[in-house]
């Protein structure tokens, strides 16, 4: 029998067993493979519950869920994490088997008492058949929400407005008890912790919360020691500070007996809507079951938490004098001039003032400097405004992959105008007009200067650091855009005071005429092209980008005359740029030995390909991704349930400081040993999609690098946040004060 008819009968019986198989076993109805039950025990929860019979699976991604009742949203979804198995069509997917319960909240203002409710699903059963997506039409019934007691005569009184100002209110406020929510729990036997839950759109007012207890009792409270409150101008109070979405709060208490015993809390508090209105004074109480004690410690006040870096700023803006603060803030720009993220300005700036070749002066040079330093800081302060303002990412705003390569594109045109391929000038009739509108000297250089230097720091300017992310959040939180402006400004001019030094003396350094002044040229147009691959290296494959570093460095090495004999005359600088030459083209070549062997360190090409090298290259931490807040949230429960603090680390491809800290601070030996016992999570928003901005608002950052830290209580450790890059040393010392 030929060898193709043989194939083809072992494909057939192939086929036929497996048809037989699924004709032999009786598949269950969807209805019933994946029963789906729904009730509400409150107007603002819906649980569901699904039953999963026995060799039968759903997907996690395919469950959504959409609300058909117009007067009621939805809150976001609260998940279990499943199981993750491999699909063979989709790959690594998480499923749930046996059952599944969700808990959905609900945004129901109008106190509805039904619920249409869309639900979206899908599974398999594990003999590999699938069935279509299913959806579910569910009518829940939702309780009737109780009145609030203390809140009628305010809903009788709002009613009453709304009937004399039609359409002022399009929207009925909340009762009290929902808007502001009071909570009170056991920490330990000494320690309660209270809790307000703030609805988005309203506030609390600081100077009005107060906790006190109730009944005769043996215990006392410490003094209320609440957080710093956002600052906000009341129409009513005038200057004051609000909590908005959540406050909590922990109150040590004196026991005078280490019995057990029931005390009471009554809250005190008062707050308005963001429209105007605001809620009398309200109050809450709650009952704590404290359990016996075994000792009766003198409990001190709880001391004020230590601010952290950035917050410390913060306090500063909003209480040092308006000298002071410019002074300070200058003085921060001068330390940030020397960080990597500012280093790229230096090639660019150098490149303006030697292509202007012979005709450049000391005058001159200083001015062009000026120039681009002044529009560099202006147009950050102008950006770094907007964006405290308005929540935007400053960063990714201007990190898009067209525009870093359209950006590049320009300095490689400046470059190749270095080595005389082409001569860059304005068009002879815009300079006849600048002519005319001006002094004699000005030909569009400085214009040009400036143009370079608003750009340049908003592309390759400077990462977020502690001073930048003060001088935001301080923006965004009172809107005084003069002092905070004004300090991102004198910031600005202190980043840019290294090179007005160089501008000034560049006159006097740079060659007026010559070989010399050819050669100086083809200098900075090397630099220029570094400046292009350093900023494509952010979109590029790692393997791509060390190809063409390898390329600066072969091809300008081989114009030194690396590869060329040195006559016997040579002069000492003939020799001394041989020299230089071959170093060039001995790491390029290594760079594309290492490239071939599959490294895509630029610095370290030939790594783990020694003789008897048996180092393998060093690991940093194995961090685990998280996407979303909701997902945050569910791993630092998880954390806190197995005793475990947690590390958050925000990152993003285009963030310089992020691989500062990845290269040198998280593969230190030290660093890696006291993050063993922590859960180590990261944040990846280079996309900069809406999860990603969700994450970065939920802890008020303006961009990469930052690290947050939670206890095994689950609650962040503000004093110790990390903005911007950290050494080993430096961090292993914010490590131990955790």
């Amino acid at each position: 029998m030929p060898w193709h008819r043989l194939i083809l009968l072992c494909l057939l019986a192939v086929f036929w067993r497996t048809a037989a198989a699924l004709d032999s076993q009786d598949f269950l109805p969807p209805e019933q493979a994946f029963k789906l039950t729904a009730r509400a025990e409150t107007a603002d929860k819906v649980e569901l519950h699904w039953d999963i019979v026995e060799g039968y699976h759903l997907y996690r991604d395919k469950t959504k869920f959409q609300s058909q009742t117009e007067a009621i949203q939805l809150g976001q979804a609260s998940m279990p994490e499943g199981v993750t198995e491999h699909d063979p069509s989709l790959g690594e997917v998480v499923v749930y088997r046996n059952a599944l319960d969700v808990v959905l909240p609900l945004i129901n203002q109008n106190r509805e008492t039904q619920l249409k409710l869309l639900v979206k699903y899908q599974g398999c059963a594990d003999v590999g058949v699938c069935y279509p997506p299913q959806k579910v039409l569910l009518d829940v019934a939702l309780p009737a929400a109780q009145p609030a007691a203390n809140g009628g005569a305010l809903n009788q009184f709002v009613k009453g407005l709304k009937g004399l100002t039609p359409g002022l209110f399009s929207e009925e406020l909340l009762p009290p008890d929902q808007a502001f929510q009071f909570f009170a729990s056991l920490k330990d036997p000494h320690t309660v912790q209270a809790s307000w839950q703030i609805a988005e759109g309203y506030y609390l007012y600081k100077d009005k919360l107060s906790v006190k207890l109730q009944g005769a009792t043996q215990t006392q409270l410490t003094p209320l020691q609440l957080p710093e409150g956002a600052a906000y101008h009341d129409a009513e109070f005038g200057q004051v500070q609000i909590y908005r979405n959540q406050i909590s709060v922990d109150i040590p208490l004196l026991r005078g007996s280490s019995a057990a015993e029931t005390i009471k809390l009554l809250a005190k508090f008062q707050g308005c809507a963001d429209r105007g209105v605001c809620y009398p004074p309200m109050q809450a109480e709650v009952s704590v079951d404290l359990p016996p004690a075994d000792a009766l410690p003198q409990a001190k006040p709880a001391a004020v938490a230590e601010l952290s870096e950035q917050d410390k700023i913060v306090n500063a803006l909003r209480h040092d004098s308006l000298a002071l603060t410019l002074f300070s803030f200058f003085g921060f720009g001068l330390l940030l001039a020397f960080t990597p993220c500012v280093f790229p300005m230096i090639p660019i700036l150098s490149g303006i003032i030697v292509g202007h070749g012979d005709q450049i002066g000391t005058r001159k040079a200083f001015l062009l400097s000026l120039s681009y330093v002044f529009a560099s800081a202006l147009m950050y302060t102008l950006f770094g405004i907007l964006a405290a303002l308005f929540g935007s990412n400053l960063q990714a705003t201007f990190q898009e992959p067209w525009v870093i390569a359209v950006f590049s594109g320009l300095f490689v045109v400046l470059s190749l105008s270095m080595f005389g391929f082409y001569h860059l000038e304005l068009p002879k009739s815009l300079q006849s007009v600048l002519h005319h509108s001006s002094d004699k000297h000005r030909d569009g250089s400085y214009l040009g200067a400036g143009i370079m230097g608003a750009l340049s720091s908003l592309i390759v300017g400077p990462c977020v650091a502690a001073p930048l992310a003060a001088a935001l959040i301080y923006i965004g939180q009172t809107g005084d855009v003069v002092l905070g402006g004004s300090a991102l400004f004198v910031m600005g001019l202190g980043m840019g005071a290294p090179l007005l030094l160089l501008g000034a003396s560049a006159g006097k350094l740079l060659p007026k005429a010559g070989d010399w002044l050819n050669a100086t040229k083809a200098v900075f147009g090397v630099a220029m092209l570094a400046v292009a691959v350093w900023m494509l290296s952010r979109i590029l494959p790692a393997a791509v980008a060390m190809f063409l570093w390898s390329l600066l460095l072969v091809i300008p090495a081989i114009f030194l005359g690396a590869i060329d004999p040195l006559p016997e005359s040579a002069t000492g600088w003939r020799k001394l740029w041989k020299g230089l030459g071959i170093i060039m083209l001995v790491f390029g070549i290594l760079q594309l030995i290492g490239l071939s062997a599959g490294n895509s360190n630029p610095l370290q090409p030939l790594q783990g390909m020694g003789l008897n090298a048996q180092a393998q290259p060093v690991e940093g931490i194995s961090f685990q991704r998280v996407a979303s807040v909701a997902e945050l949230e569910q791993r630092i429960q998880q954390a806190s349930a197995s005793g475990k603090s947690v590390m958050l680390d925000f990152y993003a491809d285009w963030c310089i400081s992020c691989k500062e800290m990845e290269a040198y601070t998280f593969t230190d030996a030290q660093v890696k040993q006291q993050l063993a016992n922590f859960v180590v999570l990261q944040a990846d928003v280079t996309a900069n999609n809406e999860a990603d901005k969700a994450l970065l608002k939920r802890f008020e950052l303006v961009g990469p690098p930052g690290i947050i830290f939670f206890g095994t209580d689950g609650r962040e450790r503000a004093a110790q946040r990390v903005i911007g890059y950290q050494d080993a040393a430096t961090f292993l010392k914010t490590l131990q004060q955790l």
